[in-house]
């Protein structure tokens, strides 16, 4: 079979989306390939935190565009976002000073943004522990959206209003250019042409270019997270970020006091060794179904070492995130219905773009920014 297109998208999640979902918009004839049959890695496997507020440089910017993008869209068609803000909490006088570091940055950058004491806190999230709460700052533009659904209310969005045509279950083996034409072979050898291939393989890196991704320096980073039961008496709206994700976002790092900060102060828990040695950070995030998904933890392995890393849980790494969620919120987080460990490829190079040839992209690598930041940052490339 060979069917003519503008743009081959290879790989469904959300960078790829996004790149077709622009890249039809501005009127190309679009194939979106996804080799499994949903999508189901990196893009389902998170929060559903959209939070530029912690991103910085250029993240940051794509961050707002992305956050217009989501409500453009929520606005035609039901992709779960939801518009209720993120709140920072700092738990200790280093983090408060971080916390009103960042205020201040955000406010000379137009972001809209607020500044919290715990009383305050503490009456819009009743289920924090006040122990816990020493102050904090909110943004209310930011969203949330469900992980486990939106993209793929998204791809059946842009296959309906901008026609692009969409194939799960659809694995490339073969990826070259000729004659001013890019073209990819299918596992069953369907073959499909295009003016231009994108590959948006994720933490894929065995089925195409698998000796360039082997040097290409990049990493991948296994996170373990985990989702409670209903709790629909439980209010906690939004995305919740605590003092270790201060101590680890990038937008704090570029804060005046961050070169002060230590991490042995009487605040702390005991545990923080073992926390910072598993990468572990807390967020929450509750679904509309009243459940919460907590975590996180990171453990790293290089591009062609990403079997180190196993895809079993470690319930240790869980009972250090418990211990620690216990600490800053009151309802039972020991209440479990799931866990699983999510992947993503990152670069120290801010994202992994490759040029293999005039008419063929790599483009992965966008680490943990992806849901954040990935509508804005496709929007730019989708015209490569």
């Amino acid at each position: 079979m060979t069917t003519n297109f503008d743009l081959i998208i290879v790989g469904a999640g959300a960078l790829g989306t996004f790149h077709a979902y622009h890249a039809a918009k501005r009127g190309q004839r679009v194939l979106l390939l996804e080799k499994d049959s949903r999508p189901v890695g990196s893009t389902v496997r998170n929060f559903g935190q959209v939070v530029p507020s912690g991103l910085s440089g250029r993240w940051f910017d794509y961050g707002r565009r992305s956050l217009e993008i989501y409500r453009e869209i929520q606005a035609q068609t039901d992709i779960t976002v939801r518009q209720n803000g993120s709140i920072y909490i700092a738990s200790n006088e280093a983090e408060l000073n971080l916390v009103n570091e960042l205020f201040d940055r955000r406010l000379k950058d137009g972001y809209p943004c607020e500044l919290l004491f715990p009383t305050q806190i503490l009456s819009r999230y009743p289920a924090l522990n006040p122990d816990y709460v020493l102050g904090g700052v909110f943004f209310p533009d930011e969203v949330s959206v469900e992980p486990d659904r939106m993209i793929y209310r998204l791809i059946d969005f842009i296959v309906e209003k901008y026609g692009v045509t969409y194939r799960p279950n659809a694995t490339v083996i073969e990826c070259q250019s000729a004659m001013g034409r890019a073209a990819v072979t299918l596992a069953g050898d369907d073959y499909y042409e295009a003016e231009r291939v994108l590959i948006c393989s994720g933490y894929e890196f065995r089925l195409l270019y698998p000796d360039l991704f082997a040097n290409s320096g990049l990493i991948v980073s296994k996170l373990q997270m985990m989702q409670t039961v209903p709790m629909p008496k439980v209010k906690l709206r939004g995305n919740i970020l605590t003092g270790l994700t201060i101590r680890r976002y990038e937008a704090f790092a570029e804060c005046p006091s961050y070169a002060n900060l230590t991490t042995a102060t009487a605040a702390q828990p005991a545990h923080l060794t073992e926390l910072k040695k598993w990468g572990i950070h807390i967020l929450f995030k509750q679904a509309t179904d009243g459940s919460f998904i907590i975590g996180d933890s990171h453990e790293y392995a290089p591009a062609n070492q990403i079997d180190d890393l196993g895809f079993d849980t470690n319930d240790a790494i869980n009972a250090l995130i418990i211990k620690e969620a216990k600490r800053i919120v009151t309802f039972p987080v020991g209440k479990i219905s799931r866990t699983w460990a999510g992947f993503y490829a990152q670069t120290p190079d801010d994202i992994f773009k490759y040029d293999i040839d005039d008419h063929i992209q790599i483009i992965t690598g966008i680490g943990g920014k992806g849901m954040t930041s990935a509508a804005g940052y496709a929007e730019e490339g989708s015209g490569f």
